[in-house]
């Protein structure tokens, strides 16, 4: 259930979120989502790929610190509150949402949310056993057309 998500520490100056993507590109690597944040001195991309082993090399040959998180790609209802059941879920087993982003599609009423939890080990306890479906890697690629 868990997914292999990379984290690069980018300097917060013009080129730099080129350069990993075109490190990514160089080596033929697809991005299937991404998200940035920053400071007034640095960034954090994180991304995800279905090779994220391959990913992480070709960004440490150009330089680049990458390190390796798990993260978990849960389905959510995409309507009002939908988020909220999640968050229910979550609360009641005393974890911590780190951050979150939202994948590129949605399926059928459906929306995908990629987490990074405290305790991803007990946030896939807790979301099975609160009915809530996460998605694996190779749902996730697949509906992505990967």
């Amino acid at each position: 259930m868990k997914l292999h998500q990379i984290s690069v520490f980018l300097e917060n100056k013009p080129g730099q979120l080129k350069a990993v993507c075109q490190a990514l590109a160089d080596a033929g690597i697809n991005i299937l989502t991404l998200s940035l944040a920053d400071t007034k001195q640095f960034g954090v991309l994180h991304l995800i790929t279905p090779e994220w082993e391959r990913a992480q090399d070709a960004l440490k040959q150009s330089g680049f610190i990458a390190s390796v998180n798990e993260v978990l790609a849960v389905e959510v209802a995409d309507r009002p509150g939908g988020l909220v059941e999640i968050l229910n879920a979550i609360e009641a087993a005393g974890l911590n949402v780190e951050y979150m982003y939202a994948f590129t599609f949605g399926d059928k009423g459906r929306a995908s949310l990629i987490f990074r939890f405290s305790d991803a080990d007990a946030a896939v306890a807790q979301l099975k056993a609160s009915g809530i479906n996460l998605i694996g890697k190779v749902e996730l690629f697949a509906r992505a057309g990967k």
